[in-house]
């Protein structure tokens, strides 16, 4: 690989040449886009329209967790529905050739917009500009449960009988298989997870991340407005309230201690005009036509699941196999998240 981490650019421009000439212009601009902690976001300039390269970590991770076909495949099923995502372009398994990027990668357009990932974004924005887009992204959601898999072409995207199961069993393999020191309070919280996994409605397309900061926003005022929901890599289908629990868990990561707070910003102030998350809870049952359960438990599992990714993260920072910034705090994050979720349980 040469010139930037995990991408060979000349080995990118000549497979856009070759396999997409409509979009080949010239020599490609690649970097790496800020804010990833999982799979690898290249922002790719130069050709005919802006494009997004994805690609899975340089080092240690399990197979199964940053699969791109999943990803590629469930951002062209959901194309032609009311959820908005990026248009893909291609996807293409380069792990013999390694000619681009010697894995699995794929490439899609780049949507326009901003990342609302800091406070300090909040002032484009009026109070209740902020308040509608939080509205809106809740209702994308529950329009995301609505969609019949079958109806898309993901009938067979997952097994949603026993997924609660399955994935505390998967993320605690991540985490057996992320270990480089002692984490007490975060084996408790599995053990508390395992002991009184709810009964799940009908299964779902689930998102897997969805957060604020996994949406693009236009416009700006009183009209902002979601262009595109990104970070599909955990995308199956299982149980709709993993997605409103690991929402909750974002919107509210400002409550975590002042130090872990820092290492996840987030733009969610209630000062600035967003609604508390118990507000987005209504506003999503009000557009599912069902009342949301309690979700004492699926916070828990969101916090118990960002705490395995961090501790993969920090086990991948001490092998030197990240790439970009502030890795290096993820780490004094785990412990705070697992006595949130020891909490919230």
């Amino acid at each position: 690989m040469t010139e930037v981490p995990g991408v060979d650019v000349a080995g990118l421009e000549a497979w856009l040449a070759r396999e997409h000439p409509e979009r080949s212009s010239g020599p490609l601009h690649v970097e790496v886009i800020a804010g990833g902690r999982s799979n690898l976001t290249y922002a790719v300039d130069g050709a005919s329209s802006p494009l997004v390269l994805r690609r899975p970590p340089l080092g240690h991770v399990l197979s199964s967790a940053h699969d791109m076909r999943r990803e590629h495949r469930v951002i062209s099923a959901l194309a032609a529905t009311d959820v908005p995502v990026p248009v893909a372009v291609d996807i293409v398994d380069d792990t013999e050739a390694a000619a681009v990027t010697g894995t699995p990668f794929f490439v899609m357009e780049r949507a326009p917009g901003t990342v609302l990932a800091h406070r300090s974004q909040n002032g484009a924005y009026t109070r209740e500009g902020l308040r509608r887009l939080s509205i809106e992204l809740v209702e994308h959601l529950a329009d995301l449960h609505a969609i019949e898999p079958e109806a898309v072409g993901l009938s067979d995207f997952g097994r949603p009988r026993g997924y609660l199961g399955r994935q505390l069993s998967t993320w605690r393999r991540q985490l057996d298989a992320s270990r480089s020191r002692e984490t007490p309070l975060l084996d408790e919280l599995a053990h508390g997870l395992d002991a009184d996994v709810p009964t799940s409605p009908r299964g779902a397309i689930v998102h897997g991340d969805y957060r604020l900061d996994n949406a693009l926003v236009v416009g700006d005022g009183a009209e902002p407005r979601i262009s595109a929901i990104l970070d599909w890599e955990m995308a199956t289908l299982g149980d709709p309230f993993v997605d409103l629990g690991i929402m909750g868990l974002y919107w509210d990561i400002a409550a975590l201690p002042a130090e872990s707070a820092a290492a996840t910003p987030s733009a969610v102030d209630p000062d600035a005009g967003y609604p508390s998350f118990a507000e987005l809870v209504d506003a999503y049952a009000a557009r599912a036509g069902a009342p949301v359960p309690d979700l004492g438990w699926y916070r828990a599992f969101a916090a118990f699941k960002l705490a395995v990714i961090l501790e993969g993260i920090h086990f991948r920072y001490r092998a030197g196999d990240t790439v970009g910034e502030g890795y290096e705090r993820m780490g004094a994050l785990v412990e705070p998240l697992a006595r949130q979720g020891l909490e919230v349980h």
